[in-house]
């Protein structure tokens, strides 16, 4: 049977939003090991998200837009705008800083903000990898249709579909869209798997989940579509192993987090060239 998680309001610079992971009876899902869902949020004129210049290391971050958009900048000195469905893969391995700012056409007026962030731990021989960024278009994502579901395959691997998104360890990352009565299936049986209900009702046998609902699956291969429904799965092979997380930092060993940290503090990471005036202090 399923086992539900529940998500915690967490402030983003200024604005909530739900983390989903790392959670206390679950740290990661595959090599997911953190997940916000900001939004959606409806934002007045002058009113935005702005996520000053901060550090990563030992991990990808990867943000997919539902509503909204937002301009990336970092360290390699990349410049985009991200639109609804397309998708931003950041890879810090040693060290990245990088800063995601709402763009200045949409805080002249009410505007929604709604979308996904969450970071895929590297594994440890591949945690000080040179970072590396990576922007792939909604356009350029497989997708899956059958019996009134539709699958965008974000990243990963699933259902014979291969992302252009590249990713460090055998993972699937799937937005599903799918009509009242039919059936959604869950890929790769041997992954682990959590489905985040983000519109609609689905039914497991004689249970019932509902909108907002986040689900971590153990057996479920299959479920019905009880309305119209929206929601996303995600998961990957178990990592036998769980790296330390602390504030942006991933590392399988605490020394290294510490240097990170002291590295920040003395600001020896590189500089975003086009976002050098401001920055997040380490807590």
């Amino acid at each position: 049977m399923a086992t539900l998680l529940s998500s915690k309001v967490r402030d983003l610079d200024g604005l909530p939003v739900n983390r989903i992971l790392p959670h206390i009876l679950k740290r990661m899902v595959g090599p997911f090991i953190f997940l916000d869902h900001m939004g959606p949020l409806d934002l007045r004129a002058n009113e935005a998200l702005d996520v000053l210049p901060h550090p990563h290391i030992g991990l990808s971050t990867l943000t997919y837009l539902l509503e909204g958009a937002l301009l990336h900048q970092d360290s390699l000195g990349n410049i985009i705008e991200i639109a609804p469905g397309d998708v931003n893969l950041m890879t810090a391995g040693k060290g990245i800083v990088h800063s995601e700012r709402e763009p200045s056409k949409l805080r002249s007026q009410q505007h929604r903000l709604n979308g996904i962030q969450c970071w895929l731990a590297l594994p440890e021989d591949k945690s000080e990898i040179a970072p590396s960024f990576q922007h792939t278009s909604q356009t350029d994502l497989p997708s899956y249709q059958a019996d009134g579901t539709s699958m965008t395959l974000v990243a990963g691997k699933a259902f014979n579909l291969q992302s252009p998104v590249k990713t460090h360890s055998p993972c699937f990352f799937l937005d599903v869209e799918a009509k009242a009565g039919s059936i959604i299936q869950c890929p790769e049986p041997e992954f682990e798997c959590l489905l985040y209900l983000l519109e609609g009702n689905i039914q497991s046998g004689n249970d019932e989940y509902h909108s907002g609902q986040i689900l971590l699956l153990e057996q479920e291969q299959s479920f019905k579509a009880v309305t119209n429904v929206r929601c996303l799965l995600l998961g990957g092979q178990a990592w036998e192993k769980v790296p330390y997380i602390e504030w942006n930092f991933v590392s399988f060993h605490r020394e290294r987090i510490e240097k990170a940290k002291a590295d920040w503090r003395e600001r020896r990471f590189p500089e975003i060239p086009s976002d050098k005036l401001e920055f997040t202090p380490l807590p």
